[in-house]
This record gives C-alpha cells, structure tokens and sequence, in this order.
C-alpha cells in the first residue's frame, strides 16, 4: 500500500512540486519548442498559454522528426502526419530535479513517463509543460525537450539515445493502457533500478531481470509485452548510458514523493483527499438509498 501512495504521489509531486532543469544548461533560460504543423493562430494560442520572456529561444519539432524517432517502435499512421504538441522548457538549479506538467490536451503520455523518458536520455533539472491546440499523442513533444536541450548546453544526445528514449516513452505508454499508468512506471524505474545494480552484459541476464520483476509485481504480460521489455532494455545496456545517474534520479523522486507525504502541506493534501473520497463514497451509497 506504501508503495502504491508513493507511487501516486510521484506525479503529484511531478505536478506540484519544486522548481526543475537541464545539466549544464543556463539556468533561468527558457526554450520553447514548437509542433512545425501549427497553425499561425494555434501558435498564438500556444504562446499566450505558455507566456514565454521576451528572450526565450523558439525551436520547431517536425513530423519528420517524430517519424525518425519512433518508426521503429509504432506504425507510422499511430504517429500521425502533423507535429503539434509543443512545450516549453525552463531550466533551473542543479539538483532540482525535474519538473513536468501536461495539459489535458496531451492523451497518451503521462507525466512520470516523460520525466523516466528524459532521465534516460540524461537530461535533468527543468520545470517542462506541455500542450497542444487539440487532443495530441504528444509525442512531438519530447524529441523537442531534447532538442531543447541541446541548443541549451551545445551538447548533442547520441541519436540512439533519443531512439531508445522515445522507444521507452511508448513502451510505457502502452503498458500504462494494460495495467495503468502509476504501475507501469513504477515496473519500468525498478527493471532500471536492477540493470544499474546488476550490470547484465547479455540478452538472458536481462530477461530474468525482466521476468523477475513482472513476476513480483504479479501482473500478466503477452510475450509480445515481455520481449519488447526485453528488447527495449537490452538495447539500452549497449548504449553510453550513465546507469548511476539513472538510479539516483529514480530514487530522489521516491525520495520527494515520500517527503512530500510526511510534510504538513502533504498531511494536508492527504486530508483532502480523504474528505474527497468519503464524499464519493457517501454520494454512491446514496444512490442505492
């Protein structure tokens, strides 16, 4: 149960958490990345929401570009032909981890994915929202924050690295739909938890790692479901990918969740909730009175 209320509590405190940014960015930059497929009056739109400073960088994310990061992993009409999710990027003091809020416009990935996506890729510490003028995958929007990224620090993210970022970004995704999204993320931080104190060097290692941990969550996966974890994972232990720094991230976001619920605004925000339920409750026994 414990872990379940930490769980949850990792994408509250995604949302209402502390400020966020980018390693080795300039912090108080903003960058904001715009879906190439938008309208002049959806931009508009999108920048009065964002309300970006007079010296923000503007960046374009393409289609294209969605289609060289994911046409591997989704058919390319789940993809779509246009590239409007967009996001805005604002980086802040090292340590501070990162920050993400989606709009409702956003209908596939969540928060915590974006966030496990980016801290995959190596990047950090950034308060991250997103949106789009109507319902979007959002998918664009990532292969933009790490565009961000880059023209931030004047560091390229390996090719492969984004690939296996948004590789992982969809995974999620799709487990997210089979077992809901607080699980599939919370399967995904532990299988990395375990290749960073494992160290698996071949295919069969990972896929006990893999099994092991399905097994312990007792949740039913396909084989389909099975051997893209694997694949997924297997791929990103051949790949330059800071294993330490993947663990400590994963672990100062169950370390905030886990502050957030013993501090008084989280006993708070608990006592809300329950107030909230017991309502729920109440109004439901009312309806069989």
């Amino acid at each position: 149960m414990k872990r379940r209320i930490i769980s949850i509590f990792l994408i509250v405190i995604m949302i209402i958490g502390s400020a966020t940014v980018f390693a080795d960015a300039v912090v108080g930059d903003v960058i904001v990345s715009l879906g190439d497929d938008l309208t002049e009056k959806e931009k508009e739109a999108i920048l009065k929401e964002f309300n970006p400073p007079e010296n923000a960088t503007m960046i374009v994310t393409t289609n294209k570009e969605e289609h060289e990061y994911l046409g591997d992993v989704v058919p390319a009409g789940k993809i779509g032909n246009n590239a409007i999710s967009s996001v805005i990027i604002t980086y802040t003091e090292k340590g501070s981890g990162l920050n993400v809020y989606t709009s409702d416009k956003i209908t596939y990935i969540t928060d915590a994915t974006y966030i496990n996506a980016l801290i995959t890729a190596g990047v950090e510490d950034a308060d991250i929202k997103i949106t789009a003028p109507t319902s979007a995958t959002g998918t664009a929007a990532l292969t933009g924050i790490m565009k961000a990224y880059e023209v931030s620090t004047g560091k390229a993210i390996d090719d492969d690295i984004k690939k296996i970022a948004n590789e992982e970004m969809v995974r999620t995704a799709e487990l997210g739909e089979r077992i809901g999204n607080e699980k599939a993320v919370e399967l995904i931080n532990k299988i990395k938890q375990e290749i960073a104190e494992k160290k698996p060097e071949t295919t069969e290692e990972i896929r006990d790692i893999v099994m092991n941990i399905v097994n312990n969550f007792n949740i039913n996966l396909s084989d389909e479901q099975i051997e893209q974890l694997v694949s997924l994972f297997d791929k990103m232990k051949n790949l330059d990918i800071d294993w330490n720094k993947v663990s400590n991230q994963i672990e100062k976001m169950a370390k905030k969740a886990s502050d957030f619920l013993s501090s008084e605004e989280g006993q708070g925000f608990l006592q809300k909730l329950k107030l909230y339920f017991n309502a729920f409750i109440d109004w439901i026994a009312s309806l069989f009175r």
